[in-house]
């Protein structure tokens, strides 16, 4: 009998080992089709699952609570599951080069604990080569097992969208890759019980995982352009969204923004390709052109936000900002990797220290992390300029009126840099606003 049919009879379980923004999702959509082990060494995290609590509000504490999900801080359980999947994250380091310690841990920790007849599939995003190349080796020593006779292996990026309730698991066509056919097709109908969508059956591992790596860098490199075009329009004295507007008319044109690009993988996936293309005697051009234009635009943004200052004849140095929103992206709690810090580093180069309001945040992360401590919305009061960096819903819906209590009485301009574009910058103008925007 193979797995896949262990596992639909209950004869087997499951396990996920990682349960982060990627993980739990899974485990939870798996949960209703199968027996879930669902493990993480973050005991904490562990104790907010156990309780029904979704602290990355990627699925809902009811949801939480609902499901089927053993949820576990103890490594042992993992000798109960034959189909094992590994989504931690994969990081980079300071000098951009790929951090693989989240996955060469969970191979080791599986590693321990990993039986004969097992399947592992990773989903971490990688570079090709580091399933087979690096994650292999750590189990086959952990466990004593020999790859391909005792246990086999595979591979399946994550598509997951944090925040984003229509581009789920179920509804993403997934690819699914194996060490050989008998593995392709194991892994391909065990994710055929949770995903609609479907599923495409990749060459080979490296395929699969080389195909993830470009998704994200081809989204960086587009991104780029919008933000390189976004500098040079404002020197023109042109509107770039309004560019945009009419460039979308003609049918292939690509809809992209600028943006500040932050998160965990347009902003770090392109390093991971060109850390490997480097190792190969290969020099990126496009690629890494694309990420230093990116990686500057927290810095570009509070630039032209002391320009503008300077422009309403205001004291720098005085200058009360306000900066709402301060996770990755909109609607999502996580602020790990988050541009919004390059930005406040920036401010405190000019002697500012911004005050920062987001509802949707994680506070505890971001005190922990960047040291920030978050004010409520109704407590910026009096301030010189905004800066609107992230298009929360619960941002969209204030109204000008709303904007207006954020200011100090009687200025002669009410600075406002819009970084998403999400306000209707005629609205603003009209009322004596000094709008700006990528």
């Amino acid at each position: 009998m193979s797995v896949y049919e262990k596992l639909i009879n209950h004869e087997a379980k499951l396990s996920l080992v990682g349960l982060g923004y990627v993980g739990m999702p899974i485990a939870v959509s798996f949960s209703r089709k199968t027996d879930v082990i669902g493990f993480d060494i973050n005991e904490e995290k562990i104790k907010k699952y156990r309780a029904g609590i979704d602290p990355t509000n990627e699925v809902g504490d009811e949801c939480i609570k609902e499901c089927s999900v053993d949820f576990t801080a103890d490594e042992k359980r993992l000798e109960e599951a034959l189909f094992h999947i590994v989504a931690v994250p994969t990081p980079v380091n300071a000098d951009h080069t790929p951090d693989l310690r989240p996955v060469e841990g969970a191979s080791h920790v599986l590693g321990r604990h990993l039986k004969k007849g097992s399947v592992v599939v990773f989903e971490s995003t990688v570079y090709p080569g580091v399933t087979e190349e690096i994650c292999v080796p750590i189990l086959e020593e952990e466990s004593g097992l020999k790859c391909g006779a005792d246990f086999k292996i595979g591979y399946s990026p994550e598509r997951i969208n944090p925040g984003d309730r229509i581009h789920r698991l179920e509804t993403i066509t997934k690819i699914v890759s194996g060490m050989d056919e008998e593995t392709l097709e194991e892994v391909a109908n065990v994710y055929s019980l949770v995903v609609e969508a479907g599923v495409y059956r990749a060459e080979s591992i490296k395929v699969a995982e080389a195909a993830k790596v470009i998704e994200n860098s081809q989204r960086d490199i587009n991104i780029a352009f919008m933000n390189e075009l976004s500098m040079i329009f404002h020197k023109m004295g042109i509107d770039t969204l309004s560019v945009l507007k009419a460039a979308e008319t003609k049918w292939n044109f690509l809809n992209f923004r600028p943006g500040l690009v932050g998160g965990h993988c347009i902003g770090i996936d392109p390093y991971y390709l060109t850390y490997k293309a480097e190792a190969l005697g290969y020099h990126s051009q496009i690629i890494l052109s694309g990420r230093r234009i990116n990686d500057d635009m927290g810095k570009y943004v509070a630039e032209s936000l002391i320009k503008n200052l300077i422009r309403l004849d205001g004291s720098i140095r005085s200058a009360k900002v306000a900066i709402l929103g301060f996770t990755f992206k909109e609607n999502c709690p996580d602020t790990r990797n988050t541009k919004v810090i390059d930005i406040v580093r920036e401010l405190r180069e000019y002697g500012i220290e911004p005050l920062i309001a987001d509802p949707e945040a994680d506070a505890a992360e971001a005190r922990s992390l960047y040291g920030i401590e978050l004010v409520k919305p109704e407590d910026i009061r009096e301030c010189d300029a905004l800066i609107l960096a992230v298009g929360h819903e619960s941002f969209t819906r204030l109204k000008r009126e709303d904007f207006d209590a954020m200011y100090r009485p009687g200025l002669s301009g009410k600075l406002l840099a819009d970084v998403k574009g999400i306000l209707d910058r005629k609205v603003f103008e009209e009322a004596g606003y000094l709008y700006w925007r990528l």
